[in-house]
């Protein structure tokens, strides 16, 4: 779990934007939570980073997908998602290193598939498996999303990122409460993440 601001542009969370129609009410407001300093309650499945899930004032956790979920077929961890930050050159402004960064993670993940990565990359992406994300319950909701497109970037996509500075992640205010969540966790075969169910540990 941690604690984020609603910009004019959606959620940011390490170098990755979320975004949705629903939060416009609610961009550039703060929460009700006063004691996190108007900050809103965002949790995250981290084995699949393709979204997020907030809680707003109707008390439900509502999904909230990456801006370039549609072109993520498969769920990916921190550990990778830190790989791609690592090889991928930032060039030009912060919109366009995300799509860069989102565009080396599924070439990474064309490789997996086709056997053609590197020992090393492989490893990367099979050493761990993640838990699924379930079908929204009751307890939260998931907004529309336009079904994935077929070819290239989804251009629109671009145009909703926010225009901040470059790179410091403080500078869109989270504040990250440590679950250790991140690390990766040998496969059980069992379980599947429900972020009202993660909300009661917290």
């Amino acid at each position: 779990m941690r604690w984020q601001a609603i910009t004019e542009r959606g959620i940011r969370v390490d170098h990755r934007t979320y975004d949705h129609d629903v939060l416009t009410p609610y961009r550039g407001q703060p929460s009700p939570v006063t004691a996190r300093g108007g900050k809103w309650e965002v949790h995250t499945n981290p084995h699949d980073a393709r979204q997020v899930w907030i809680r707003l004032p109707d008390g439900h956790l509502t999904e909230i997908p990456w801006i370039h979920r549609d072109h993520i077929h498969e769920p990916f961890n921190s550990a990778t998602w830190q790989h791609i930050k690592t090889i991928t050159a930032r060039h030009g402004d912060r919109d366009t290193h995300e799509a860069d960064l989102a565009d080396a993670l599924d070439q990474l993940m064309r490789r997996t598939q086709t056997n053609t990565a590197t020992a090393g990359e492989q490893r990367l992406i099979t050493r761990t498996a993640p838990l699924k994300t379930p079908p929204p319950a009751a307890d939260h909701h998931t907004p529309h999303t336009p079904g994935p497109q077929a070819n290239g970037w989804d251009d629109d996509s671009l145009d909703d990122l926010d225009d901040l500075p470059d790179d410091p992640e403080q500078a869109d205010g989270d504040e990250e409460t440590p679950d250790n969540g991140d690390a990766p966790v040998p496969y059980t075969g069992l379980g599947l993440y429900d972020p009202a169910q993660e909300a009661l540990n917290w």
